[in-house]
């Protein structure tokens, strides 16, 4: 009896764990990684020790995928902190084309942070199943900086601000030019940890309640005046002079900073002293010359749903190239597709001239094609577009319909020491900017792809074809087809214009050369002779989706190696046999 209670749990037993293979806990969704080695929940935001952590999280899950480094310090001396993505088991990383991405260079904008490091744990998550992703990290590195001003992410998530604070850094400024910086910032009225709006009744106001939303204010209208008046942000006179929230932390723009068409701040507002002040607009800076391989950058701010391009200013337009312009135009075309409410936008044209851009300055100084996405728009909230009467009326229905009054704070009345009776309230600094957490996981997705697409498409260079003819007084001919499949040419026109780059080298090793030509016209066999090492054939660049031949003449022999190197488009090598 006893043995057969033994064989019948031991049978229940191997049954339950038979059950529990055939019915696993979770079932696929397209697109997604099934059981994830870092667990991340992306609808909320990571403070800076956040970032940090799950950076280091995909370099311990994935260390043959991902490594993570400091390229240098904050003005509060916090790492500014990379990670490097890509299969480190065959091309060396310098030899790959690159993909530089960033975000938060603004510190209240901070998804970018998020849809950065989404893009680091999702490459490394699917790259074991999925052909395509490991096929990029086979021929592509990434390189990722998820904030790029890691001190202002934290004044902005938690110290007293308001969604458009602090605006980019931590260095104190003087507004008003007083003599005098409160480094406080603005002032807590009533002790809750929220900034809110103020607002006084008085008979001669622009505003009314708005009577179907009681914590909307709008505009009062047919010439007559409202029962309110808006005072701005919580906050009081610090040094005397009748202005509240003056002289605060941040009030220069860090993306004034780079030293492309950069101007002082009596033409340009918000720029420093001089360009590269930042430190960590120096680190990026440092980090993008010792990395000539990256071909593509992507950078993240918020908001207003548009896929921006340079020129930040008209007259540089015309210094873009028509093969730079059909690059951007393409690509940029594409993300309006997987991107639905973005607009493919030119900065100076759709949003406002910049100068000292980061932009720019990829573009300009390293001719690298660049993008910048203001990410989220209004048409997201109900899939249209603004009210009709310019107002925020989405903001208070969605507020109220979907995250059913979370984000607002009820107006309350108390006492200011120099406007007297007002009433605080509104919404707070976690919306408007930065989305809501269950739309954060789809807005980083979305935006990523359009990234990888980009990626996708800088240089891959393939040694298609090798042919050897025999001539006359023991010479050949040795012909080769360099075949570049991907959009993007491994020099922009930006880049040869201004010789940021050495010109890519199609090198002959294992014969001796006596001289060497590009071909121009194989049909018609024109050729442009060169000088110099015969072994050695210089192109300006290898055009996207295109074929680049050379030719040269050799001592006979059999067994010899080509190899193409090229900063942006790798280095590979093929031999004879």
């Amino acid at each position: 009896m006893k043995s057969k209670i033994i064989l019948t749990s031991l049978l229940l037993h191997i049954g339950s764990m038979l059950s529990a293979q055939e019915i696993p806990d979770f079932f696929k969704s397209a697109g997604s990684p099934l059981d994830p080695k870092v667990k991340v929940l992306w609808n909320r935001y990571n403070t800076y020790e956040g970032i940090v952590k799950i950076c280091q999280e995909i370099a311990q899950a994935y260390p043959q995928l991902a490594k993570v480094e400091p390229i240098g310090k904050s003005f509060e001396g916090r790492d500014i902190v990379l990670v490097t993505i890509t299969n480190f088991q065959n091309t060396k990383p310098e030899e790959k084309p690159g993909f530089y991405i960033d975000g938060n260079i603004h510190s209240n904008e901070i998804q970018g942070s998020e849809i950065a490091l989404y893009t680091a744990w999702y490459l490394t998550e699917t790259c074991n199943t999925n052909n395509f992703i490991k096929e990029l990290l086979d021929e592509k590195v990434f390189y990722i900086v998820p904030t790029i001003n890691p001190d202002a992410r934290m004044n902005y998530m938690l110290e007293l601000n308001n969604v458009h604070s602090p605006r980019s850094g931590m260095i104190p400024v003087d507004d008003d030019r007083d003599g005098l910086t409160d480094e406080d910032g603005y002032d807590d009225l009533d002790g809750d940890g929220k900034l809110m709006m103020m607002r006084r009744k008085t008979p001669y106001g622009q505003y009314n309640i708005d009577p179907d939303s009681p914590n909307r204010m709008i505009q009062a209208e047919n010439g007559k005046f409202g029962a309110y008046e808006i005072l701005g942000y919580e906050g009081i006179d610090n040094d005397g002079d009748g202005d509240v929230n003056e002289d605060r932390v941040g009030y220069y723009d860090p993306n004034r900073d780079w030293s492309q068409n950069w101007q002082p701040d009596y033409l340009q507002d918000g720029a420093l002293p001089f360009p590269f002040y930042t430190p960590e607009n120096k680190a990026v800076r440092d980090f993008i010359i010792s990395h000539p391989n990256i071909a593509g950058a992507q950078s993240y701010h918020n908001s207003g749903g548009m896929i921006l391009r340079g020129p930040a200013q008209e007259q540089f337009m015309e210094t873009y190239d028509p093969e730079d312009e059909t690059v951007l135009t393409t690509i940029g075309k594409k993300g309006e597709k997987v991107l639905p409410g973005y607009k493919l936008s030119t900065l100076w044209k759709d949003l406002y001239p910049v100068y000292g851009g980061e932009i720019d300055w990829f573009y300009g100084a390293r001719g690298i094609y660049v993008y910048t996405n203001e990410l989220f728009t209004e048409q997201l909230y109900f899939g249209t577009g603004p009210s009709d009467d310019g107002s925020e009326r989405e903001l208070y229905d969605f507020d109220t319909y979907l995250l059913f009054g979370d984000a607002l704070v009820p107006w309350r009345e108390i006492d200011h020491p120099l406007y007297g009776k007002i009433e605080i309230g509104g919404f707070q600094k976690n919306f408007g900017r930065p989305e809501p957490g269950f739309m954060l996981e789809t807005e980083a997705h979305r935006n990523m792809a359009f990234t990888l697409f980009h990626a996708y498409h800088t240089p891959v260079l393939k040694i298609d074809e090798i042919k050897v003819r025999e001539i006359e007084n023991g010479l050949q001919e040795v012909e080769v087809s360099v075949v570049n499949s991907r959009l993007t040419p491994t020099r922009s026109g930006q880049n040869r214009k201004h010789n940021i780059d050495p010109e890519d080298r199609i090198i002959i090793e294992g014969v001796k050369a006596a001289g060497k030509m590009i071909v121009l016209d194989k049909d018609l066999n024109l050729t442009e002779v060169q000088t110099g090492d015969p072994s050695v054939i210089r192109v300006k660049n290898i055009p996207g989706m295109s074929v680049t031949r050379v030719r040269w003449i050799t001592e006979k022999g059999e067994n010899f190696k080509i190899t193409v190197n090229s900063l942006k488009g790798g280095k590979i090598n093929k031999s004879s046999r």
